[in-house]
């Protein structure tokens, strides 16, 4: 059974949506600000998906995220009364995977909960097919059709952070501290330049599968025609 951690400080919030997902056979545990839900995942490591609301108490949706983020990929979904794109922006640098928006209808927020940890699951590991690519992290190696890509140690590293979250968004931000480190001092025009080449490098795969999501960052996506 699936384990959902709900984060919100309107007890109304967390009981709807204890109720719509217990009747969908997952097991929910609530908190009632970020505080108590950054200590519930701590108590909890095999939680499967965290729902945070953006605006609580003690500590706020945004911070909670990216404390997780910084030992875990397990999906998040932001969850707001506001709408503006700098919320948004805010929440996918922070490491969310989804953002909904309230007033929401449960049922729906239900389905995209399903997508989302689908999509996690489904999610190839380190040495399987990814459409035609294989990675293997330990030999650094990258085919297409079995065909050799070379890459640089960076492009490699970039490549492996995306496609081992698919769909999931990466802001510049995090790319730059996690494949040149929190000691660089550059800026993200790196990035751009070597998610560029690797797009070139990896040719038609490439361009189908490494998108750029404007204003955002990049990720790799499942369905090409998107």
């Amino acid at each position: 059974m699936k384990k959902i951690i709900v984060a919100d400080d309107e007890q109304l919030i967390r009981k709807l949506l204890n109720d719509f997902l217990s009747k969908e056979d997952y097991t929910v545990l609530e908190a009632k600000d970020g505080a108590e839900a950054l200590k519930l995942y701590s108590e909890n490591p095999d939680t499967d998906l965290l729902i945070l609301d953006i605006m609580m108490p003690e500590v706020d949706g945004w911070e909670v995220c990216r404390q997780i983020r910084q030992k875990s990929d397990v999906p998040i979904m932001m969850l707001t009364a506001r709408s503006q794109d700098f919320d948004q922006i805010t929440g996918f640098e922070a490491g969310a995977d989804d953002y909904v928006t309230k007033p929401f209808s449960p049922v729906v927020l239900v389905k995209r909960v399903e997508a989302l940890l689908r999509r996690n699951t489904a999610a190839p590991k380190k040495g399987n097919d990814y459409w035609g690519l294989t990675i293997d992290s330990e030999a650094h190696e990258v085919k297409i059709d079995s065909k050799p890509v070379t890459l640089t140690v960076k492009e490699f590293k970039i490549l492996e952070k995306l496609i081992n979250s698919t769909e999931r968004v990466y802001s510049r931000e995090q790319l730059l501290d996690d494949v040149w480190g929190l000691d660089y001092f550059g800026d993200t025009r790196a990035v751009d330049s070597h998610v560029a080449r690797l797009r070139t490098k990896l040719g038609e795969w490439g361009e189908k599968h490494l998108k750029t999501v404007y204003g955002l960052g990049y990720k790799i996506q499942e369905n090409a025609n998107e």
